[in-house]
C-alpha cells in the first residue's frame, strides 16, 4: 500500500493558490447544487488533496487528519476519501493506490490519468473520446460497460528532460 504523497499534479488549472481556490469553490458549489453535505472532515480531506498537488495515500490523509484532531482510525480517512470519489470531487489512482483532487469538480466528465513512471506525478487529462471508443468497443463485444478508469504510464515533461 502506498503511504506517501506523490509529486506534482500537472494540471495547469490546479497550479497555485488561485487554481486551488477555484477547485475548492467549484466543489463547494457542486455540493450545494447536488444537496450534498461537505462535512468538516470531507472538506478538510479535499483541501489536503488539493494542497498536495499530487496523489496522496489514505494513511497520509489519516496522519494529517489525526494531527488536526479529526480521529485516528483508518475509517475516518477512508470514509471521507470514498465519499469524495463517489461524488466526483476526487479520483482514486489505482496504480499508485492513492487519491487526487479532481481538477474539474464542477461538472461530470471522463478523465484519464497520466502517471509518470519516474516521479509518480499525476496529470488529469480529458478522456471523452477515449471513453466513447471504449464504450463502442464494449458494445461491439456484447459487454455492458458500467465504468472505466483510464491510467496511462509514461514520462512527464520534467522527467523526459523537456521544459514545461
Amino acid at each position: 500500500m502506498s503511504n506517501h504523497t506523490h509529486s506534482a499534479f500537472c494540471c495547469p488549472d490546479h497550479s497555485g493558490a488561485q487554481g486551488a481556490a477555484s477547485i475548492l469553490a467549484q466543489a463547494e458549489m457542486r455540493a450545494r447544487t447536488m444537496g450534498l453535505r461537505l462535512t468538516p472532515v470531507r472538506l478538510r480531506t479535499l483541501e489536503m488533496l488539493i494542497a498536495a498537488h499530487g496523489a496522496m495515500g489514505a494513511y497520509d490523509v489519516l496522519e494529517q487528519l489525526s494531527a488536526e484532531g479529526y480521529g485516528t482510525q483508518p475509517p475516518v480517512a477512508y470514509r471521507a476519501l470514498n465519499w469524495l470519489v463517489e461524488h466526483g470531487f476526487a479520483h482514486r489512482i489505482r496504480r499508485l493506490n492513492a487519491f487526487t483532487a479532481c481538477a474539474h469538480p464542477a461538472q461530470d466528465h471522463a478523465a484519464a490519468f497520466l502517471i509518470c513512471d519516474r516521479c509518480d506525478s499525476v496529470t488529469e487529462a480529458p478522456a471523452g473520446a477515449v471513453t466513447a471508443a471504449l464504450t463502442e468497443a464494449a458494445i461491439a463485444a456484447g459487454f455492458a460497460l458500467d465504468r472505466a478508469t483510464i491510467e496511462a504510464v509514461g514520462r512527464c515533461n520534467t522527467c523526459a528532460g523537456h521544459p514545461s
